[in-house]
């Protein structure tokens, strides 16, 4: 067999085309197309079914391999013969060890050594009791493989490998899991994270021995001279490399370009440590991983250098890790009581050894029962670290198939469970801060201040955010408190993952302060404002996914005692007037928002409020109008008004539609007098202000309420910048009259999806009134309540 292997005719890179009689699958370039393909489509096809789950990515990348190998579509021999065969495998290998190469240097970037050196005595105890624990429970059930189905090989490397498999902790995975159910910041996923750390680079340690002792050199020296070497090669990085990469980030700043030929250093390095430990006769991934661990964490070089290599690395290359893996496995060859019993006893040892070690140094440690057995749970992930173990092993000589296929399963059983366990048996306690102020009130205390949550998805947000902000702050003792929140996706990038670490002790959205270096562009721009507006600005940043993104939203906004959270509308406005969705995921965060927020809401729908830049107070010319038809919804919009006529720059126009049967068709009314009684009410013409800024409108609808809206919209006499409506839970039935027009957009209500019409040229801002029923109830009828808010504004003519 031998024999024929080495017969193999090696394939041509390129064809000369279909049109010649070429078959494009039978050379080299076209078939490493094709395979990529395959496994990027398979991956994540599989990745869209698991998601609902909650399962880590990796779980679909291994089950995709095993898919791809002779365990169900490599049973066909035509599928083998053309997609993977085996002329084809040495090129496949490659591109996957090259991937490998690079995401191992990105782990290491993800490792911060000052970090590791500050764990606590708590973490340390975990750690070592979850790597010595299954690492002897290892040793244990390589005595029983050997016995039966691992008798050929080195019985001194089958047991160190044995003994790494089952201890070894997938720092990436276990951070993803965290991060997913924003355990990273609690107690729990510190603890998790700083222990996984020191069990990841022991455990490199360790796969660094067996490695060194399955080589195929005759003489016991040669073990020797491959561990003195490993261990020059360590303190050369460390002594002579790291000052150089530190050299390097410290001419790295924010905000700025790094300059190319520092990249194109570093990559070079990468390459170059990995050929280093290749021909020490270790294994090319270990220099990678070291380099990254060299290179400084603080500032950001390290996280530019991730930026650049994780979409390529990540979803081109490294999916083929797991096809080159999943072409080894063959299920099949576990077949058999014996099979399955070795099987089960493998996943068994594997979790009790894990959990049992941990669990146990996580009650000495004084940890309730939850948490030690979280702990136990989390440290027993397993995913790419686990493969890559196996994989060297399997090279190497040291396993063979059965030993793998069996090896490989329980990687894949121990991910799996994982996430459910951990969300069954540990669910966070929230202490939520109690207030009462969780809607706006025209008859508040101003001596208290107004608290506002904004949310920006990013710069393009900014600007409008701001401008609305600097018409709402007015001149009254009742300072405006304003909390920025900036809404990231947390995606399967491993930067997302180093933002996320950054985040604040107690789990919730956490403040961008200290490091400069760590700010992002729209922290800058809101911090700038606050200091020129003298606003108090807190800037924060939440890194989470679409389906639970909201829950940091309500979370910062009971934390801060908000009264009003302001959302971005998740369409932008074309050039055609038009509106086009950019983030699909942003709707479904409005509308759990909307459902479950601790306080009123409202909804930005920007058409360039104040331009694309920020406006001085001395600047600020608009006119604001608020469309009043009734309800608690627009009453909390004539709430806001008020208080923007509080700005100098801001002229507001109250206009209140009613059905034409409950006054005079003629009776359309308009008049300066009654906003100046209406001041006097509110008692903002105590503060100097212009009365003559408020205006009163009555229209009497009698057809259309749409077009009646648009008429008094489109007046050439005044040009609105800012409409203010409610959501209109309780419609009226004037309001009702809109819905057949009313298809989508729901979170806007039936006012203002309306007023997404090309027509209409100015901002809209769409308000909920909070509602601890969660249904528009009040104390008062709504036409009570109604005339009630209208009176406390507009007397009576």
């Amino acid at each position: 067999m031998a024999n024929v292997t080495a017969c193999i005719k090696p394939m041509v890179d390129t064809s000369n085309g279909v049109f010649q009689g070429d078959n494009p699958v039978h050379f080299g370039l076209p078939l490493i197309i094709v395979q990529i393909i395959l496994v990027i489509v398979v991956t994540r096809l599989l990745g869209l079914l698991v998601k609902p789950l909650h399962e880590p990515r990796v779980i679909a990348e291994i089950v995709g391999g095993l898919l791809l190998g002779p365990s169900a579509l490599g049973r066909s021999k035509v599928y083998m013969a053309n997609i993977f065969p085996p002329q084809s495998m040495t090129t496949l290998e490659v591109f996957a060890d090259m991937g490998l190469l690079f995401f191992l240097f990105m782990v290491g970037l993800e490792l911060d050594l000052k970090q590791i050196s500050k764990t606590g005595r708590q973490a340390l105890v975990i750690a070592a009791a979850g790597i010595s624990v299954p690492f002897t429970a290892g040793v244990g059930v390589s005595f029983v493989l050997k016995q039966t189905i691992a008798q050929d090989g080195k019985f001194g490397p089958f047991l160190v490998f044995m003994g790494v498999a089952l201890s070894i902790t997938a720092f990436p995975v276990l951070a993803r899991i965290l991060a997913e159910r924003k355990l990273l910041t609690t107690d729990v996923g510190q603890i998790a994270m700083s222990a996984a750390a020191v069990n990841d680079v022991v455990a490199w340690v360790l796969l660094a021995l067996a490695v060194a002792l399955s080589g195929s050199g005759k003489s016991p020296t040669i073990v020797v001279w491959v561990l003195l070497c490993g261990i020059g090669f360590v303190i050369v990085m460390f002594v002579a490399v790291r000052p150089v990469m530190t050299w390097i980030a410290n001419r790295c700043t924010t905000n700025e370009p790094v300059k190319e030929f520092y990249i194109c250093v570093t990559l070079a390095g990468v390459l170059a440590a990995g050929f280093c430990t290749d021909a020490i006769g270790i294994h090319s991934i270990f220099g990678a991983f070291l380099l990254g661990l060299v290179i400084p964490k603080q500032g950001p070089f390290a996280e530019i250098l991730v930026e650049k290599l994780e979409d390529f690395i990540t979803i081109l290359f490294l999916p083929l890790y797991f096809a080159v893996s999943g072409l080894k496995t063959n299920i099949g060859t576990i077949h058999g009581g014996r099979s399955v019993g070795l099987l089960v006893l493998v996943i068994s040892v594997s979790c009790v050894g894990k959990i049992l070690g941990t669990f146990c140094a996580a009650k000495l440690s004084n940890l309730n029962f939850n948490k030690s057995i979280t702990l136990g749970v989390l440290m027993n992930t397993k995913g790419l670290v686990e493969l890559i173990v196996l994989n060297i092993g399997l090279a190497r000589g040291v396993l063979n198939e059965q030993t793998f296929a069996i090896m490989v399963l329980m990687a894949l059983f121990t991910t799996f469970i994982t996430t459910p366990l951990v969300m069954a048996i540990y669910k966070p306690a929230r202490n939520p801060i109690p207030y009462t102020r969780r809607k706006l009130d025209m008859e508040d205390d101003p001596k208290n201040d107004f608290r506002i949550l904004s949310c920006v998805h990013g710069m393009k947000n900014v600007p409008a955010m701001i401008n609305l902000m600097e018409t709402t702050r007015g001149i009254r003792k009742r300072a405006l408190r304003l909390y920025i929140l900036h809404l990231m996706e947390l995606s399967e990038r491993t930067s997302a993952i180093m933002m996320v670490q950054r985040a604040r002790r107690d789990g919730r959205p956490f403040v961008n302060e200290g490091n400069p270096d760590n700010r992002d562009q729209v922290v800058v721009a809101f911090d700038a404002y606050g200091q020129l507006s003298k606003v108090t600005v807190r800037p924060m940043t939440a890194i989470s996914g679409f389906e639970d993104m909201h829950e940091d939203i309500c979370t910062a906004a009971a934390d801060k005692r908000i009264a009003i959270i302001i959302l971005p509308f998740h369409k932008n406005q074309r050039l055609d007037g038009s509106f086009e969705t950019t983030t699909p995921g942003f709707r479904n965060v409005n509308y759990k928002v909307l459902q479950h927020a601790p306080c009123s809401v409202a909804i930005l729908v920007d058409r360039g409020l104040g331009g694309h830049s920020q406006l001085a107070s001395s600047s600020v010319d608009h006119n604001v109008a608020v469309l009043f038809f009734g309800g608690a919804d627009d009453r909390e919009a004539l709430a806001y008004g008020c208080r923007m006529v509080e700005h100098p720059g801001v002229k507001l126009h109250v206009i209140h539609f009613i059905l034409s049967s409950t006054i005079d068709s003629h009776e359309t009314s308009s008049s300066n007098t009654a906003a100046t009684a209406t001041h006097d009410h509110i008692g903002i013409n105590e503060n100097g202000f212009n009365v003559k800024k408020v205006t009163y409108e009555e229209i009497s609808v009698v057809g259309d309420p749409f077009e009646a809206m648009v008429a008094s919209l489109t007046n050439k006499t005044r040009t609105y910048h800012l409409i203010l409506v409610g959501r209109s839970r309780r419609p009226t039935p004037l309001v009702a009259q809109l819905f057949h027009r009313h298809t989508h957009c729901s979170e806007l209500g039936p006012i203002g999806h309306a007023l997404l019409d090309p027509r209409i040229r100015a901002s809209v801002l769409v308000f909920q009134q909070h509602d601890p029923m969660l249904q528009a109830i009040s104390t008062l009828p709504d036409s009570s309540a109604d005339q009630a808010t209208l009176a406390a504004a507009i007397p009576k003519q």
